[in-house]
C-alpha cells in the first residue's frame, strides 16, 4: 500500500511520469492560452450556432436524463480537475472551476436578494400587480449558470489585469478597429492565424475595463479590483475595476433591468408574445397530451407502489371474502328469475348482419392505444388485397376484453390512458359532462327512445386482472356508471353480460376477477341463459380476459373449473370461438379434425390493443386443449421475429428502464460494502507479463468473494438477501431445485460483477495515489488553494469580501467552501483511504467513516449503473430465449410499443363469421392535428361517428400513419353449421 517501488512491474509500463511531463504545466500562473483551445472553442460555437436541429434533439431527452447528465458532469469534473494540469492545451480546471463557483454563489445570493426586496415592494403596492408572479427557482438558478460560465470563459481568454499604467491614451483607442482599416484587411487573416496575438487586440479593445474606481466614488467601496500586469515590478495597488466584475455587473443589471420592466411596468399585459414563442405556444396546443409507456422497472414509480399495495389488498384480503360480483347479483333480480335487462341485450339480434371488433389491454401508452382507437374509429378501412381492394366498414359494435389502464385502476389512469385517447380518436357528444354519473342506463341521446333504434358504436367491456386490483371500484365508476367512451356509446351496466347477435350468434362476456374464473351467480346466470334462450343450432362466442388454455399449458395448472363446465356441459359444441386478451400479442389456433365432440373450435388471443408487446415463440409449442389437438394457425409478431425481439434485453434494458440504475447501483455498493479499501494490492501491479496481472487480478476476486462469505457482515447480508429476492424471482413453473440453481448463478454473475468493479476503482486510486495526483493536498484542498490565489488575482483593498461574510454571517465563505468541497470527492477518498490503509478503520471517526463511504459510493454507483443492467438484461434474455421463462418481465422490460392489432368481425347474411386481424407494425410518436378534421364542418349536435374524418390528429409524417400501414395478418371464415373452412394467405380456399 503506498509503495514507491515501481521499478519493475505494471506501473512502469504505463510510463506515468512522461504523461505527468507533459501534461502539467511548467509556468506558473498566468498562463498563455493555447492556440489549439482557441480553434476549439471558435469551432464548436459555430457549430452549435448552424445547427438549427440542435435545440429540436436537446427537446427530444427525457427531463430525467438532462438531470443524470448533471450528476455524470460534476462526477467527472470532480475527478479531472485532481487529474495533471491541462494548461498545456490552454485551460486551467482548477483556476476556472473555483472561480465558477464563487461567481455562482454570488448570483445566487444577490438575486435572491434582489427578488424578496422586489416581492416586498409589491405587497407594499409599489409595484404592478404582476411582480406577485414568484420567478421560478429554477430560471434563478439557470440564469446564474449562465452569468458564471460566460464571467470564466472571458477570464479563461482575456484575464482579470488591468491596463498598463504607462501606456498613452492613443495606444489605448488607437486598435480599436484598426484590423477592419484597408492597411490591415490584407494582415486581418494574419493576425487570425497567430491567436495570441488576436486575442490580446480582442481583451484590450472589445473588452477594456470600464475605467478607474475614482471616477465612480459611490462604487469605490463595492467592487472588486483589476489585477496589476506591468514590465518589472508594479508598486502599489490596481485602482482599476475588474473586467470580470464589469463583466458580471453587466449581466446581472441587464437580468435585473428586464425583471423589472416585465413585471411593474405592465408590460407582460399590454405586450403579447413574440412570434417565435407564439408558434412554440401553438405547436405545443397543436399536440396530444399522450402518456409514455408504463415504465415497469421504475422503483421511483408511485403508480407501481400503488400497484403492488391494491394487489396486496385484493388477494390477501378480498379473495374469496368479499366480491364484487356478488354484489351486482344481490343488486340486480336475475338470480330472482325477473327481469334480465342489466346482463342480457338484444338490440343487434335483428340485423341482417353486423360487422364488429375485439380488442384487449390497452390503456398503456398514449401513441399505441390511439393508434388502434383512430383505426377503430375510421368510418371504414380500405386496404388492398391484391389487384383490389377491401373494404371493411368500422364496427356497430366493440367489444373490449380487459386490462382498461395500467399499471392499476385509478381516476388518473383511467381518464388519461383510457378515456383520453379514444376521446381523441372519436369525440364524445358535445353535451356529454365527463363528471356525468349515469344513474339509469342506456342514456340514449335525444330522440331516441330505443336501444335498437340507435345506429352509432357501442361499446362492452368486461374487467382484467390489473381492473379488479381496487376490487373492480374504479371500473364500476367509469364503465358501468358512465355513457360514453370517446363517441362509443356504452348501455352496459355490469361486469358481465350476454349479447344475441344476428344469425344466432351470441357473445358471453364473462368476468373471471381474480379467481381466473367464474362465480356461482355468473354461472346460474349464463346456464340459465343457455337452457331457456340458445338454440340447439346457434352458435356461442365465449369470450374471456385470460386465455386460459395458454396459461395452463404454460403454468401446468388446471384453472378456470366453471368456465369448463359451462362450455363442456352447457353450451356443449356450440363455442365455435374464444376470443381473450392478457396476452399481449395475437395467436390463432384451431382443432385439428378428429373422432369425438370439439368443445371449441377455434381460440383466438389479441390483446395487442396498446400495451407493450409479449413474446410468441414461448408458446410455439402449445398444441391440446380440452383433450383435442391444436395448432397454431397464425401469431403476430412471428416465433422468428419474437425471437429477435427478445436480444433487446440485452442492448436496450438500461434505455428503456433507466431507473432500475438507482436500486441496482445500491445493490452492488451493498455486496461490496464490506470490500472497501483494497490495501494490498502490490502482487497485481507488479508483475512481469499480462497473463501474470490478470491472473492475480482475478485471484484477488476470488479472495475476496471468499471473504465476504467468510468474514463480512454488510455484504453478506445484501447477498443473502439478493440470493432470496433472486429465487423468488424465478417463475413458479420450474422445481424448487432448479430455481435454487438458476438463483444461485442470477446472484453469483451480480457479485462477481461487483467485485471486478471494486477492484478495478481501487486499483485506479492506487494508481493515481502512487504517482502523487491524489492524496497530496488533504480536505478543502479546492477552497483552500482558491483563497490562497484569490487576493492576488482579484484584489480586494476595499475590504468587500470580508464586509459580505459579516452581512451574510459567514454564510457567504461557507456556501462556497462546501460546493467546492463537493468537488473535492476524489481527494477525500484518496486521503481517507491512505489514512485506513495506514492505520486502521478503527482510527476512522463515525462521520470520517460516513464522508469516505458516501465519496466511494458517488462514483462506484456511477460505475456499477451500466454494469448490472446489462447482467440483468443478459439473465432475462437467456431465460426466454433459452429457458422460455420470465415472458412478462422480459418484454414489460422493453416497453415496446409497436405490433399493435385488434380483430374485425363481420356476419353475413348467410350467417358466417368473417375474421380479419388487422394490425399495424410500427406506431408512430409524432403526431399533428389532422387538417381534415380541422377542416370539416361540425354541427353542433352532431355525434362524431357521423363525420368523414373523426379523429382529431394524424401522424405526422402521413407515410406513418396507421390508416395507411394497416394490413391483414390472418383471415378466416367460421361456417355457423360446418366445420370451418381456412383462407390461406393466396386467398384459396381449404377445408
Amino acid at each position: 500500500m503506498g509503495s514507491d517501488k515501481h521499478s519493475a512491474g505494471l506501473l512502469p509500463t504505463l510510463r506515468m511520469e512522461r504523461v505527468r511531463t507533459i501534461l502539467t504545466h511548467t509556468y506558473p500562473y498566468p498562463h498563455e492560452h493555447s492556440r489549439h483551445a482557441i480553434i476549439a472553442v471558435v469551432v464548436g460555437c459555430l457549430f452549435f450556432i448552424s445547427s438549427d436541429n440542435m435545440h429540436t434533439l436537446i427537446e427530444k431527452l427525457d427531463k430525467n436524463i438532462k438531470w443524470w447528465s448533471m450528476y455524470i458532469a460534476w462526477i467527472l469534473v470532480a475527478a479531472l480537475y485532481h487529474l495533471p494540469s491541462f494548461q498545456s492545451m490552454g485551460l486551467d480546471m482548477r483556476m476556472n472551476l473555483s472561480l465558477f463557483l464563487s461567481i455562482y454563489i454570488s448570483s445566487i445570493l444577490f438575486l435572491i436578494v434582489f427578488h424578496i426586496i422586489f416581492l416586498c415592494l409589491w405587497y407594499l403596492g409599489l409595484v404592478s400587480r404582476v411582480a406577485g408572479r414568484r420567478p421560478a427557482i429554477l430560471t434563478i438558478l439557470q440564469n446564474c449558470a449562465v452569468i458564471s460560465i460566460a464571467c470564466c470563459v472571458f477570464y479563461s481568454h482575456c484575464g482579470n489585469r488591468a491596463m498598463l499604467r504607462d501606456r498613452p491614451f492613443e495606444r489605448k483607442t488607437s486598435n480599436w478597429f484598426s484590423f477592419w482599416t484597408k492597411e490591415e484587411r490584407n494582415t486581418w487573416l494574419a493576425k487570425f492565424v497567430r491567436m495570441s496575438e488576436l486575442k490580446n487586440q480582442v481583451c484590450s479593445s472589445w473588452f477594456a475595463p470600464v475605467g478607474l474606481a475614482s471616477d465612480y466614488p459611490l462604487l469605490s467601496k463595492w467592487v472588486i479590483y483589476g489585477e496589476l500586469a506591468c514590465n518589472g515590478s508594479c508598486p502599489g495597488s490596481s485602482d482599476e475595476i475588474s473586467p470580470i466584475f464589469s463583466l458580471w455587473a453587466t449581466f446581472i443589471g441587464l437580468y435585473m433591468a428586464n425583471y423589472v420592466v416585465e413585471r411593474s411596468t405592465g408590460w407582460a399585459l399590454t405586450h403579447p408574445l413574440s412570434v417565435e414563442e407564439y408558434e412554440n405556444l401553438k405547436k405545443n396546443q397543436m399536440k396530444p397530451d399522450f402518456l409514455d409507456m408504463v415504465p415497469w422497472y421504475s422503483g421511483t414509480s408511485a403508480d407501481l407502489f400503488k400497484t403492488a399495495f391494491d394487489l396486496l389488498v385484493s388477494v390477501t384480503l378480498f379473495v374469496g371474502r368479499f366480491d364484487m360480483r356478488m354484489m351486482q347479483a344481490a343488486m340486480s333480480r336475475v338470480h330472482e328469475g325477473a327481469q334480465q335487462d342489466d346482463l342480457f341485450y338484444d338490440h343487434f339480434s335483428e340485423k341482417e348482419d353486423l360487422w364488429f371488433d375485439f380488442m384487449a389491454d390497452t390503456g398503456d401508452g398514449g401513441n399505441s392505444s390511439y393508434s388502434v382507437a383512430r383505426l377503430l374509429a375510421q368510418p371504414s378501412i380500405q386496404l388492398s388485397k391484391e389487384d383490389s381492394v377491401l373494404t371493411l366498414p368500422r364496427g356497430d359494435l366493440l367489444l373490449v376484453g380487459g386490462d382498461l389502464a395500467y399499471p392499476n385502476p385509478s381516476g388518473f389512469t383511467y381518464e388519461r390512458r383510457l378515456f383520453s385517447p379514444f376521446e381523441y380518436a372519436l369525440q364524445p357528444p358535445t353535451w356529454y359532462k365527463h363528471e356525468h354519473i349515469a344513474v339509469n342506463k342506456p342514456e340514449l341521446p335525444e330522440g331516441i327512445s330505443q336501444l335498437k333504434e340507435y345506429d352509432g358504436p357501442q361499446c362492452f367491456l368486461i374487467p382484467g386482472n390489473h381492473d379488479w386490483f381496487d376490487g373492480l371500484n374504479t371500473f364500476m365508476r367509469y364503465i358501468c356508471h358512465k355513457s360514453w367512451l370517446g363517441g362509443w356509446f356504452m348501455p352496459q351496466k355490469k361486469s358481465y353480460f350476454a349479447l344475441h347477435l344476428p344469425k344466432r350468434w351470441w357473445v358471453f362476456g364473462l368476468d373471471l376477477s381474480l379467481h381466473n374464473d367464474i362465480d356461482v351467480y355468473q354461472f346460474k346466470f349464463f346456464s340459465e341463459l343457455v337452457k331457456n334462450k340458445v338454440g340447439e343450432n346457434d352458435t356461442v362466442i365465449v369470450m374471456t380476459h385470460e386465455p386460459q388454455w395458454l396459461l395452463d399449458w404454460y403454468w401446468n395448472e388446471n384453472s378456470g373449473q366453471n368456465v369448463s363446465h359451462l362450455i363442456c356441459d352447457y353450451i356443449k359444441g356450440r363455442c365455435k370461438l374464444r376470443i381473450a386478451g392478457d396476452m399481449h400479442h395475437y395467436m390463432r389456433h384451431s382443432c385439428v379434425p378428429s373422432e369425438g365432440p370439439v368443445h371449441v373450435h377455434h381460440l383466438l388471443v389479441n390483446g395487442c390493443g396498446g400495451a407493450f408487446l409479449h413474446p410468441t415463440h414461448v408458446f410455439s409449442s402449445f398444441n391440446k386443449f380440452y383433450g383435442k389437438a391444436y395448432e397454431c394457425k397464425a401469431s403476430y409478431p412471428s416465433f422468428h421475429d419474437s425471437n429477435r425481439i427478445a436480444l433487446g434485453n440485452i442492448l436496450k434494458f438500461r434505455k428503456k428502464n433507466w431507473q432500475f440504475d438507482f436500486f441496482g447501483g445500491v445493490i452492488y455498493f451493498i455486496l461490496v460494502f464490506s470490500m472497501f479499501p483494497q490495501c494490498k494490492l502490490d502482487h497485481i501491479l507488479q508483475g512481469d507479463s499480462f497473463s501474470g496481472h490478470l491472473g492475480s487480478f482475478f485471484g484477488t476476486v476470488w479472495d475476496n468473494f471468499v471473504y465476504v462469505l467468510e468474514h463480512s457482515f454488510v455484504s453478506l447480508t445484501g447477498v443473502v438477501l439478493l440470493l432470496i429476492m433472486a429465487i423468488a424471482f424465478v417463475p413458479s413453473k420450474v422445481s424448487r431445485k432448479k430455481r435454487a440453481i438458476i438463483g444461485i448463478i442470477h446472484v453469483s454473475a451480480h457479485l462477481a460483477a461487483a467485485l471486478i468493479l471494486m477492484l478495478l476503482m481501487e486499483l485506479g486510486l492506487e494508481t493515481c495515489i502512487r504517482h502523487k495526483l491524489l492524496a497530496t493536498s488533504g480536505y478543502h484542498s479546492l477552497y483552500q488553494w482558491y483563497r490562497s490565489v484569490e487576493s492576488e488575482h482579484f484584489p480586494d483593498p476595499s475590504g468587500l469580501r470580508a464586509r459580505m461574510e459579516q452581512w451574510t454571517f459567514g454564510l457567504y465563505p461557507a456556501c462556497i467552501k462546501y460546493l467546492m468541497s463537493a468537488f473535492d470527492v476524489p481527494e477525500v477518498m484518496a486521503v481517507t483511504r491512505s489514512n485506513i490503509c495506514k492505520n486502521g478503520i478503527q482510527a476512522l471517526s463515525r462521520g470520517g467513516a460516513v464522508i469516505y463511504y458516501a465519496s466511494i459510493f458517488l462514483y462506484f454507483w456511477v460505475f456499477s449503473t451500466p454494469v448490472v443492467s446489462l447482467v440483468f438484461g443478459s439473465y432475462l434474455y437467456i431465460c426466454i430465449n433459452w429457458f422460455h421463462l420470465h415472458f412478462d418481465e422480459a418484454f414489460s422490460s422493453l416497453r415496446i410499443a409497436n405490433y399493435k392489432s385488434f380483430t374485425r368481425f363481420h356476419i353475413n347474411r348467410d350467417g358466417d363469421l368473417e375474421v380479419f386481424t388487422l394490425a399495424v407494425d410500427k406506431v408512430p410518436r409524432e403526431w399533428m392535428l389532422d387538417p381534415d378534421w380541422d377542416m370539416e364542418q361540425k354541427q353542433p349536435q352532431q355525434l362524431s361517428h357521423r363525420r368523414k374524418y373523426p379523429s382529431k390528429w394524424s401522424a405526422a409524417a402521413g407515410q406513418q400513419d396507421p390508416v395507411n400501414t394497416v394490413r391483414v395478418v390472418d383471415h378466416f371464415v367460421i361456417r355457423q353449421n360446418e366445420k370451418p373452412d381456412f383462407v390461406s394467405s393466396n386467398g384459396s380456399v381449404s377445408r
